[in-house]
């Protein structure tokens, strides 16, 4: 797809990505965190992680934040700046500190493990409408965010509120519900995400969340009657795959100019989710496309998510066709399965191009371990496993 108007100008940024990021704190070995003698450290966020990944396969990206002034916030600016995320707009705290946790390695089979937030008042927190620059948020081709910053304060959420409302001039908004249940004390959560979504133009799911947040059970076509509003809906679907409604062309496939979004604009829930929640699904005739996970062997399975939306955004912005969007998603979050980080770089641009191309047999057959995005320039055999 061609993109036309303001979009084409070169000191136009591909995606803009909002939200706080954190110290991460990684065990040295296997265990509780109570038995865990030291860690290492890293970061963690999951938009800083779209940015930093999508960076690193070339496309240019900035992240919008606040972290205290102090030494970790001094890292997280220069490790994310690092993978070559403009961070002019991450702005200083002199009174709330950044935000860190610490994770245990978890268990590759169930991927239990252990998370500890040291997140409550801190600098990112207190982002809102009246200290975050708007038109820096909104000057690239897309403007990611996540359903965590909507749970961190009510100026957040203020935030968020108008950073996904309908006018002119507004970027392709992509939103990644990220439900979590225990950042959500009031209940307010699912409505909360519900609206959110309903105002993006490419929305990340997972069926799990959908059916923890919203009570859905029917599968991706109920995820979608309840969510008819987004140009691009994505229900990932774990192990099994993943299916995405909507097209390359219209709201959601990335074009200069987009439409008021659908439906009301005041949270309230729309007929098909109501329907939906009464047990009722309402038909929403848009195209599908259902492409099937890969086979990985599994390091960690933290950052997954996040590396799926940056392979499916890469792909959109590239104007690939919705099946190969699908497949960059799949292959870059492989990239972040077979590494123990929450950060993994994604597949050189000629290796996942030269994957997604594979046809349905080679696609199945396909299996990746650690170490296979070093496999660029070989033949496919060679990161394939009968």
């Amino acid at each position: 797809m061609t993109i036309t108007g303001p979009c084409n100008a070169p000191d136009v940024l591909d995606v803009v990505a909002l939200g706080e990021s954190m110290v991460t704190f990684l065990p040295t070995r296997p265990g509780r965190l109570a038995d865990v003698p030291s860690f290492e450290r890293g970061i963690g966020g999951a938009e800083s992680n779209v940015a930093c990944a999508l960076a690193a396969a070339g496309h240019r990206t900035r992240w919008v934040s606040r972290v205290g002034a102090d030494g970790f916030g001094d890292h997280l600016v220069e490790a994310i700046g690092g993978y070559g995320v403009d961070v002019s707009a991450v702005r200083r705290d002199p009174v709330r500190p950044t935000g860190v946790y610490f994770r245990t390695a978890g268990d590759r089979a169930t991927d239990a493990h252990e998370v500890a937030y040291y997140r409550a008042g801190s600098a990112a927190s207190a982002m809102s409408v009246e200290n975050v620059d708007l038109s820096t948020a909104r000057s690239g081709r897309v403007l990611h965010l996540s359903g965590i910053t909507a749970a961190l304060s009510e100026g957040c959420l203020g935030l968020m509120r108008e950073l996904t409302a309908s006018g002119e001039g507004r970027p392709l908004v992509s939103f990644d519900v990220n439900y979590r249940a225990g950042l959500w004390r009031d209940g307010d959560g699912p409505g909360v995400l519900l609206e959110l979504a309903r105002g993006a133009d490419v929305v990340f799911v997972g069926e799990d969340e959908a059916e923890e947040a919203w009570g859905i059970s029917g599968g991706p076509e109920a995820v979608r009657a309840a969510l008819p509003e987004p140009g691009v809906l994505v229900v990932k679907q774990g192990g099994v795959g993943a299916t995405v409604f909507g097209s390359a062309a219209g709201r959601g496939g990335l074009v200069a100019q987009f439409p008021a979004p659908l439906g009301a604009s005041d949270g309230t829930v729309s007929q098909a989710a109501k329907g939906v929640q009464s047990g009722h699904v309402t038909p929403v005739a848009t195209p599908r496309t259902f492409v099937p996970a890969l086979r990985v062997d599994v390091a960690a399975a933290t950052g997954a998510g996040d590396a799926f939306a940056a392979g499916f955004l890469s792909a959109t912005l590239r104007g690939l066709p919705i099946q190969e969007r699908l497949r960059h998603g799949h292959l870059w979050a492989a990239a972040a399965l077979t590494s123990p980080g929450d950060l993994a770089a994604p597949p050189d641009r000629d290796t996942a191009d030269r994957l997604a191309a594979l046809d349905g047999v080679g696609w199945e057959k396909l299996r990746l371990g650690p170490g296979w995005t070093q496999a660029a320039g070989r033949a496919d055999e060679e990161v394939r496993t009968p």
